[in-house]
């Protein structure tokens, strides 16, 4: 395996690199697309309810893979072309989004809803309430469940590989069809998956006892 680094290291830090764009991306626009759709689930307003469960149900039950192949494939027939980095950074977004939305919705659901009434008996409208007395206290519910969400999502980012989006797991095909080390190869692609998931994985043991 430290010959895969020593003579491949530049290609698997790039690989190393684009996932972690890609994953940065996607879960800043999935938390916040998420946390839209949550709020959507609870409002009082019928049709954005309905909206969201359509949103959530579709994307929960398509395989991620699908999803980064419609935009890999349909949308540059039909719109315009992206490249396999943008397809798969997108698919990915909208994947995690819809989990995303129904582990806040949970936290939300969570919050004694007394909180709420007493917001809007004292003049708040339901968004305002929502922003400054529920989600604080949703998301502290929902650390857990939300960081393993995230380490999800970097497990996730492999899907690139498949519409030559250059990251981590695209970078270990090339070198081991390349070098034919192929147990080496995955080996050092594992380790690095583990550089990003794991300090991940600590830090959100961190933050939930800090919370707690």
């Amino acid at each position: 395996m430290i010959n895969i680094f020593q003579n491949y290291g530049a290609d698997l830090l790039l690989g190393l690199g684009n996932t972690l764009l890609c994953s940065v991306i996607a879960l800043f626009f999935s938390l916040i697309i998420g946390s839209m759709f949550a709020i959507f689930e609870t409002t009082p307003i019928k049709a954005l309810r309905i909206i969201a469960r359509i949103y959530i149900e579709v994307f929960r039950n398509i395989p991620l893979l699908v999803i980064t192949m419609f935009f890999y494939v349909v949308i540059p027939l039909m719109v315009a072309k992206i490249d396999g980095f943008t397809a798969g950074t997108i698919g990915l977004t909208i994947y995690t989004s819809a989990f995303i939305a129904e582990t806040v919705r949970s936290g939300i659901n969570s919050v004694e809803s007394g909180q709420m009434e007493g917001a809007r008996a004292n003049g708040m409208t339901f968004w305002q309430a929502m922003r400054y007395i529920i989600l604080p206290q949703a998301f502290r519910y929902v650390i857990p469940p939300l960081g393993n969400q995230f380490i999800n999502l970097v497990k996730n980012s492999s899907v690139l590989a498949f519409v030559a989006g250059f990251d981590l797991m695209y970078q270990g095909n090339v070198i081991a069809s390349n070098s034919l080390q192929t147990i080496n190869t995955y080996m050092a692609v594992g380790v690095l998956y583990l550089v990003i998931t794991m300090p991940l994985s600590y830090y959100m043991r961190h933050l939930e006892k800090k919370l707690a």
